[in-house]
């Protein structure tokens, strides 16, 4: 008799990406040794980064409540780290989470650009579109008069 899925199709993490996970941490760890992880090892693993991210998501949203807002944000996630005993990932989460926000800060700033110059590419040519004639048209008959 087989046993049943206790999770969800929805909650399980992606094989592929736990298992390049797992071995890329543990070639970082022992790079001479190629190391072969099992079945029900991936399945630890899975599982257990899975209780972890409900665990923090948990305590996230309890800061973000005693907080009065409604939407979690990357402070709320390092609090919880924090106050669940894991000081020793604070390090490398911030610095994770401000070389995203660099690289975000760097996109909306360019998407801001490109908005700005459609913007005005739009309103030079929509003058000229309801009179039916073009920028040039008009230029050449202010030089003809």
């Amino acid at each position: 008799m087989e046993t049943e899925k206790v999770v969800s199709e929805t909650e399980e993490l992606p094989k592929t990406i736990v298992r390049r996970v797992v071995k890329d941490k543990l070639h970082d760890c022992s790079p001479d040794t190629d190391i072969s992880v099992h079945k029900d090892a991936l399945l630890a693993f899975s599982e257990s980064a899975r209780i972890f991210i409900h665990y923090v998501s948990a305590t996230a949203n309890d800061i973000c409540k005693e907080s009065k807002r409604q939407t979690i944000n990357g402070e709320d996630v390092l609090k919880a780290i924090e106050e669940i005993d894991f000081p020793e990932l604070m390090g490398p989460l911030r610095a994770s989470l401000d070389e995203f926000r660099q690289k975000n800060a760097g996109k909306r700033a360019g998407a801001s650009k490109s908005k700005e110059e459609k913007k005005k590419q739009k309103v030079e040519k929509e003058p000229s579109e309801k009179s039916g004639k073009s920028k040039k048209d008009k230029v050449n008959k202010e030089n003809d008069d």
